[in-house]
């Protein structure tokens, strides 16, 4: 069963081997995520702001925020987003971006996300189409 949680105070136990696993996949959106968060330069602590942790039991199952989104006003982008190999296809990343896209919902909100190679039919799938600009790979009005 997956538990969702928001991230207030901490990154969240697990975070460290999460951010290996992640950086050996080559991806580095998790180094990010904690020099910022280290920082306090991105805390996903402004209106209509998240940061969520998925947990399978005790495990660190995926991670994914949401912040403002500059260059389109009014507007939010999925940031950080991240779900472990062993977690893949079973449901997690779904879960994650449905709740940060429900704590921010409205009719005319646009949301951007810039996709990891692969992982395009996934925001296909939730509504987001292609938009290659402004360092987006996806939007969704």
């Amino acid at each position: 069963m997956i538990r969702l949680a928001r991230v207030v105070d901490a990154l969240p136990e697990g975070f460290d081997a999460m951010r290996a696993e992640a950086r050996a996949e080559g991806h580095s959106m998790l180094d990010t995520l904690a020099a910022e968060w280290e920082t306090g330069k991105t805390r996903f602590d402004r209106r209509g702001e998240a940061l969520f942790a998925a947990h399978s039991d005790e495990t660190l199952a995926g991670i994914g925020g949401l912040t403002a989104e500059p260059p389109i006003p009014g507007a939010f982008r999925m940031r950080r987003f991240y779900v472990r190999s062993a977690f893949r296809r079973s449901g997690v990343a779904r879960r994650l971006a449905l709740a940060l896209l429900g704590a921010v919902e409205r009719p005319g909100l646009v949301v951007t996300a810039n996709a990891a190679a692969g992982s395009e039919a996934f925001w296909d799938s939730l509504g987001f189409i292609s938009d290659r600009r402004d360092g987006r790979t996806h939007i969704r009005r």
